[in-house]
């Protein structure tokens, strides 16, 4: 018995590859598409995680993999060339923002207009950022939370399975290159395919990895982002956040940058579990039923690594000793901070903590380039808005944000072996959802177009 062909097979079921395979629907009604996950499918992604509780799942997080990948999470898009991955610069700036306005437009198509969409562009906000040393950078944004995001991916998702076959909890053991394509072997099935697109994301990472060495490709750098997560009193920044909901702020100096991540205004700290190891995270005020008084952002400082092994060797390394084999995260008052003192209780503090960490020394458990980020950033920060950060303000180490490395690839994704694609964060080039939903349309309209040409020959 012949193993089963398909024209295209897209392994990992995230953003990227979602709106790919719907382009690809759009553009050629007669392409066979086949999407392979590790995960499950997303009427069946339920972790213990979403309710604030301790993770429920065999093997890996559901909450992190299936379909829809981390775009079930808030469901955040942000569109903009700013920030988010390097996308404009492999494909243009303008092309980018034109192909994100399609992302939007799907969105839309499924649900997402419930939720308006907002900028954050403020002239006179930049103007006098500048002159304090800050750069404001903005976007336009659709924040759809988990609800919305799980009811508008689940409605692609019935759309989708019209003309494209799932494979849900199937791993991928080999891909094979021959001259008709690839043949592929799972631990269900053996089939083999014409064209191979790769949108694992980040949770993919060591699969990747094993894959492509076997196919002879070898990944260059990888980018590590780590930062301490403040939280402050909810009115703290109210005069450079009154006209918007989130402003992502940067500072640069000689020996690094430093950029705000996952501002929540009323929002809440959480624990974020990846790679083995335990992080805080922001909770948007839309994703609780009490929000908290407070505000919350991690302050990330990117550094790049030869290879993603010393990448996450550091970040394991730093953050599990930290969590010291539990879930453990450290918070300390910034007053403390300051003068190098450990926090030993937090009852009498006027910023009430959203998560319950372990009173301790931020200073003396994280390395000092985050530390000194920290400060020189809220130094910028008390003179833009012309007060004090709060002394009772906290500080919780320590945050990361995990990159794949970057595997060399064409303008349209091919790898060095050819009808062998990256999209998504696993390309490297893309570091957010709607720059990933964006690599997914791109590719989808190129392969529509060979594809349509190559029917048209036959």
């Amino acid at each position: 018995m012949q193993p089963k062909h398909y024209d295209i097979t897209i392994i990992g079921a995230g953003v990227s590859s979602v709106f790919l395979a719907y382009t690809l629907m759009k553009q050629n009604e007669h392409v066979s598409i086949h999407m392979v996950d590790i995960g499950k499918e997303l009427s069946e992604r339920v972790c213990g995680l979403d309710q604030g509780k301790e993770c429920t799942c065999k093997g890996q997080c559901c909450k992190y993999i299936g379909f829809a990948g981390l775009g079930k999470s808030e469901g955040k898009f942000n569109y903009t060339n700013d920030f988010g991955g390097e996308l404009g610069r492999k494909i243009g700036k303008q092309s980018t923002l034109e192909l994100m306005r399609e992302v939007d437009e799907i969105l839309c198509e499924f649900g997402g207009d419930v939720i308006p969409s907002y900028s954050t562009r403020n002239e006179v906000l930049s103007d006098r950022a500048a002159k304090v040393g800050l750069k404001v950078l903005s976007t336009e944004v659709r924040h759809l939370g988990t609800r919305l995001a799980n009811e508008v991916f689940q409605k692609m998702y019935e759309v989708l399975k019209k003309q494209v076959s799932f494979s849900f909890e199937t791993t991928i053991d080999t891909i094979s290159k021959h001259e008709d394509g690839f043949h592929i072997q799972s631990d269900n099935e053996k089939f083999t395919t014409g064209k191979v697109v790769i949108g694992t994301g980040m949770s993919g990472s060591a699969w990747l990895k094993k894959q492509t060495e076997s196919l002879g490709l070898h990944p260059g750098e990888t980018r590590l982002d780590l930062g301490i997560r403040v939280e402050m009193k909810g009115n703290q920044l109210h005069s450079i956040l009154q006209d918007t909901f989130e402003t992502k702020l940067k500072i640069e100096r000689e020996t690094f940058s430093a950029t705000t991540y996952c501002m929540n205004p009323r929002g809440r700290i959480i624990r974020k579990h990846q790679h083995g190891v335990v992080m805080p995270d922001g909770q948007n005020a839309r994703e609780e039923d009490t929000p908290s008084a407070n505000l919350n952002f991690s302050l990330f400082v990117p550094s790049y690594f030869p290879s993603h092994d010393q990448a996450m060797d550091y970040a394991v390394n730093i953050i599990g000793g930290i969590n010291q084999g539990r879930e453990r995260i450290v918070v300390q008052r910034l007053e403390d901070f300051q003068f190098n003192r450990k926090t030993t209780s937090l009852q009498e503090n006027s910023v009430g903590p959203s998560l319950n960490g372990e009173c301790g020394s931020v200073r003396e458990e994280v390395p000092e380039l985050y530390g000194m980020a920290l400060e020189e950033f809220l130094a910028c920060v008390e003179d833009l808005i012309g007060e004090r950060v709060h002394p009772d303000t906290l500080l919780y180490g320590l945050d990361a944000k995990f990159y794949e490395p970057k595997l060399p690839t064409k303008e349209n994704f091919e790898t060095e072996v050819s009808n062998l694609y990256l999209i998504g964060d696993c390309s490297g080039e893309t570091h957010s959802l709607s720059q990933a939903a964006a690599s997914g349309i791109y590719l989808g309209k190129y392969l529509g177009k060979y594809l349509g040409n190559e029917n048209a020959k036959n």
